[in-house]
């Protein structure tokens, strides 16, 4: 779920940075992106799987994978670095997949530096943007 939200933002931040720079192929990037986010997040959740099987010396199997209808903690251990690795494997995937888009967003796409504040531009003016697409103009 997670993920999910993260890999849209992503995608509007791509498509709002390439049109504010007026790149060509905007939508070819956007895919390419969004291809690069999920491939990035997927490689990712199988890094944190493994992590937690040799953390637990068990295999986890289909006690961690879990349908789309179930909203339930995923459980890997009971003690304090047991909510350290749940959070980790899910906020970790996504930072790795938003981190490789911007990386692809910066340096190829946009061809500038590879700097913290090339790496984040946008950020702001995107949320800026979806919060001033709530609001409406009155008839009065």
């Amino acid at each position: 779920m997670i993920g999910g939200i993260v890999m849209v933002l992503t995608a509007i931040w791509v498509y709002q940075s390439m049109m504010k720079a007026k790149k060509p192929n905007v939508l070819i990037w956007v895919a390419a992106c969004a291809a690069a986010f999920f491939a990035v997040e997927f490689v990712a959740q199988i890094f944190c799987i493994e992590i937690i099987d040799a953390l637990g010396g068990k295999d986890i199997g289909d006690s961690y994978d879990r349908d789309l209808a179930s909203v339930s903690d995923r459980r890997t251990q009971e003690n304090a670095g047991g909510f350290f690795v749940n959070s980790l494997c899910e906020l970790f995937p996504s930072i790795a997949g938003f981190l490789v888009v911007a990386v692809v967003r910066t340096l190829i796409i946009l061809k500038e530096a590879l700097t913290p504040a090339n790496l984040f531009s946008g950020v702001k003016e995107m949320f800026i943007s979806i919060k001033d697409s709530f609001k409406t103009s009155s008839g009065n």
